[in-house]
């Protein structure tokens, strides 16, 4: 067992432990999450308000030593608000850049769909090549950097729909979910005992830290099998009569990362079909256009999907190499 593996698994437990110090019970979110981050994708988070999202991406900056920044997506919002603009100074007698919100680390687009397609387009470049371009010139943004996204499926009036190419570029669409009854008690009790909205969150990690770990999931080892079984899967979704277009390659190279993420979180150098099976559904629902038949339907995708997982035969693999 390689000790940098073992070494992802332990930082993991630590980040995650401290995170749940200000969210209640959210563990297997906050595993994908935490995953996303350590496989360089960005997530869009799609629920309804008052659950939490902008805490949740706010606690991990904190927790992972990384630098934070809020964008609220607006339908007035420019592009040049995200990424920055030159600015004349009249003192100096030159122009001078003003760098945006997007160069950080973990940027929060809030209510992404709020803003015009024109706007949503600003982020493309930033999310794919971790680059902004302004007047001509490119501007490589810090390492890490991840998008976390959020939008309200049931707000509709103001919003545009997010275009195909962009939601491709998320590695993962997750939903936060309604708590428990005893879990929303527990939150109320533990913001009655700390007399204060804010829960202080300690930083576990720090960028360097990060970029190592993500070093040492390179070494875990995909069976050619595995990999067949990936893509696989993928095709499945585009045979599928359900489905005008079907995940792409990109969909793809998101299980395989997101699997060997999965494999170091449990403390193991290799990546077995369970690994796989456990993203399927946020790495690839997303990824989906279904017919006008069906895409007006609420489960249609998630039927696609299961039925995806249940008809691609799961490989037989040896544990180890």
């Amino acid at each position: 067992m390689s000790q940098a593996v073992n070494d992802v698994a332990r930082a993991a437990s630590r980040v995650i432990a401290e995170v749940e110090r200000a969210i209640v019970g959210k563990r297997p979110l906050l595993a994908q999450i935490l995953a996303a981050t350590l496989a360089g994708g960005h997530v869009l988070l799609e629920d309804y308000p008052g659950l939490a999202k902008t805490l949740i991406a706010k606690s991990f900056a904190t927790a992972l030593g990384l630098e934070f920044r809020r964008i609220q997506f607006t339908p007035d919002l420019l592009p040049g608000d995200i990424t920055g603009s030159y600015v004349y100074d009249r003192a100096q007698g030159r122009f001078e850049l003003r760098k945006g919100p997007i160069f950080a680390n973990i940027i929060l687009a809030d209510e992404i769909n709020r803003a015009s397609p024109k706007t949503q387009s600003a982020l493309l470049e930033a999310m794919q090549e971790h680059q902004v371009t302004l007047e001509g010139e490119t501007m490589a943004l810090p390492e890490p950097f991840m998008v976390i996204a959020t939008q309200n499926p049931i707000e509709y009036e103001g919003t545009f729909q997010l275009p195909e190419a962009q939601l491709d570029r998320f590695l993962m669409k997750l939903a936060v979910g309604y708590p428990t009854v005893d879990e929303e008690q527990e939150i109320l009790r533990r913001r009655r005992e700390r007399r204060a909205d804010e829960q202080p969150i300690g930083q576990v990690t720090g960028r360097d830290e990060l970029l190592a770990l993500r070093d040492a999931i390179e070494e875990v080892y995909v069976d050619a099998d595995i990999e067949r079984y990936i893509v696989l899967l993928a095709d499945a979704t585009r045979r599928d009569r359900r489905v005008a277009v079907g995940a792409s390659p990109r969909g793809s190279l998101a299980l395989l990362k997101l699997a060997r993420v999965q494999a170091a979180l449990e403390g193991r150098d290799y990546v077995i079909p369970d690994d796989v099976k456990a993203f399927v559904k946020p790495a690839l629902i997303h990824r989906l256009i279904l017919t006008p038949d069906f895409w007006m339907q609420r489960r249609a995708a998630d039927d696609v999907v299961a039925d995806t997982l249940r008809s691609v035969a799961v490989p037989a693999v040896e544990r180890g190499r």
